[in-house]
């Protein structure tokens, strides 16, 4: 039986410093195969140009299992990848318009799928949750749901 994790909300303190506006990076991920890789590459490079090379790997990994996620569930929709940088510290949120499909961590795995929540989880130091509501519909309306991680330097 899947374990489900309680759900937090997308922005518990987050900047870890209110004092710090954090730059802002958004990229929309069409529901194509190549997208996990696009949005890692994405995560990567803004990392790299803000001199964070300590989280490069670990932020573009647990992106791209985010978005893996959202093209395998919430298919036809595509994401969108929101990524909030200060020196400190990255958060990622990845939007999908899938409300109703919140992530469950599996109590195990296969050799084909069920480790990405489980390589967040560990990457993140469990800072890590999803919540309802996404930048997703017309005329502003908010449906789906974002996942996020943090990482800290």
């Amino acid at each position: 039986m899947p374990k489900t994790l309680p759900t937090a909300p997308l922005t518990p303190a987050w900047p870890p410093d209110p004092q710090v506006a954090p730059y802002t990076y958004t990229l929309f991920c069409p529901p194509l195969e190549t997208s996990p890789r696009i949005a890692r590459d994405f995560v990567a490079s803004v990392l790299r140009s803000r001199r964070l090379d300590g989280l490069v790997d670990s932020a573009a990994l647990c992106t791209s299992e985010l978005v893996t996620n959202a093209c395998v569930h919430a298919v036809g929709v595509g994401s969108l990848v929101w990524l909030s940088v200060v020196a400190s510290g990255v958060r990622v949120t990845v939007y999908d318009g899938a409300p109703d499909d919140l992530p469950v961590m599996r109590e195990g795995y296969d050799a084909e799928s069920g480790r990405g929540l489980w390589l967040v989880d560990a990457m993140s130091g469990g800072r890590w949750g999803s919540g309802p509501g996404a930048p997703f519909g017309g005329g502003g309306a908010r449906t789906g749901k974002g996942v996020w991680f943090e990482l800290r330097t």
